[in-house]
């Protein structure tokens, strides 16, 4: 049964510094994947994807140079390693933060300008079922979660912008990232996840 699964034989790292690690995890492992919970660099050698998850995104900024992540996260994303990144996970993909916090950066691999927290405090989250565009070009709904969500103001050249949230971006891909203000992992919708693994060669 295992071998029918989109993620068997495939090997999926989750940067694991901080943040909603597990739900990622969980979700790729019931998706018939292996998971490494990425700590190092040398992880990132033997993994076919990798997920930047929801949490501080300025921590995890700081923690990636801590444990010296940030450039071999850097060459890895624009080596081609396909790559989701969720919420904090967008920010530290986008090339320009448009409101840091003090000292933050990012990793610069995904050509958009974002804006953090832009959808309110964390007593804002809420469920949202959303259009999203697949690679096909048809419109799915899915199922998600917003919780202190960024969005994108800028979506650079050749990014394409595939779902919107009360008219801002919320979901854009590029090459083989894709970028997602919103947490289908808490409310276990797999059409995001499943793409991610369709982008392994």
């Amino acid at each position: 049964m295992s071998e029918s699964l989109p993620g068997a034989g495939k090997t999926i790292g989750v940067l694991a510094l901080q943040g909603g690690v597990a739900e990622h995890a969980q979700m790729m492992q019931d998706l018939g994947a292996q998971v490494v919970l990425v700590k190092n660099a040398a992880q990132l050698e033997n993994i076919d994807a990798l997920i930047l998850p929801g949490g501080e995104s300025s921590t995890i900024d700081r923690l990636t140079r801590i444990f010296d992540l940030r450039q071999p996260l850097i060459d890895a994303i624009a080596g081609g390693l396909p790559t989701l990144g969720t919420c904090a996970g967008l920010i530290m993909l986008s090339k320009t933060i448009e409101d840091p916090a003090p000292g933050q950066q990012s990793l610069g691999v995904l050509d958009v300008s974002v804006g953090r927290n832009a959808f309110g405090p964390q007593v804002d989250s809420a469920q949202v079922f959303l259009p999203w565009i697949t690679p096909a070009g048809d419109e799915v709904t899915i199922d998600t979660a917003f919780i202190r969500a960024p969005i994108v103001t800028v979506p650079g050249e050749g990014v394409q912008v595939v779902a919107r949230h009360e008219d801002k971006i919320v979901g854009v891909r590029s090459g083989k990232i894709i970028g997602i203000s919103f947490h289908p992992e808490l409310t276990g919708d797999t059409t995001v996840h499943e793409e991610l693994l369709s982008l392994i060669d």
